[in-house]
């Protein structure tokens, strides 16, 4: 976990261990963008599920300000199904539909078994043959679990977590706080 103290040890902030990189993280904005959000999801997390459209909400009112990465963070003790969706995600990353997946799953979160997971790679326009080999070989499975430790490495420990210009955001995530927090960093 990266601490670092603030006044003598009273306040720790939580940082980012992992840098946010366009070749490694999935992005929607401008890098150049005033702030960075980063969340750590799952994609069967109730509330990470709440969280989405709160998020949208957000890119929508901050437009070219904001940059948007999602990171997986599957918590597999919990969600039988999360790790999975996570590398079916992945698997539609490697042909160019990461957002489209990921705005599905959190569509059908309720039904993330491995048929479904087929299903929507079909009605999202992805290759099915690929994609039901890359994922029965569990290709992206080492890429989840990457992200996972990248995580614990910067002090998560459920979903969804924030992190605001790679500062942990310890608050509520209503629109109202988020985006008072994001605003912050913004004017």
């Amino acid at each position: 976990m990266s601490k670092t103290d603030e006044q003598e040890g009273k306040m720790k902030i939580v940082k980012l261990a992992l840098p946010v990189s366009s070749e490694k993280d999935h992005i929607q904005g401008s890098m150049n963008a005033p702030v960075t959000l980063v969340e750590y999801g799952d994609y069967e997390c109730p509330y990470t599920g709440q969280a989405h459209p709160i998020v949208k909400e957000i890119q929508k009112q901050l437009g070219d300000r904001l940059l948007f990465v999602f990171r997986n963070f599957p918590l597999t003790q919990i969600h039988a199904h999360a790790e999975h969706a996570a590398e079916a995600a992945e698997a539609a990353a490697a042909q160019g539909k990461f957002w489209d997946m990921h705005d599905y799953l959190f569509k059908h979160q309720r039904a993330l078994d491995d048929n479904h997971l087929l299903k929507y790679a079909e009605e999202i326009g992805i290759n099915t043959n690929k994609f039901q080999n890359e994922m029965s070989g569990q290709i992206y499975a080492p890429q989840v679990k990457r992200s996972i430790e990248d995580g614990i490495k910067s002090g998560v420990e459920g979903t969804p977590t924030f992190f605001i210009n790679g500062k942990l955001h310890d608050d509520s995530w209503d629109l109202e706080t988020l985006l008072a927090a994001i605003k912050q960093k913004v004017l």
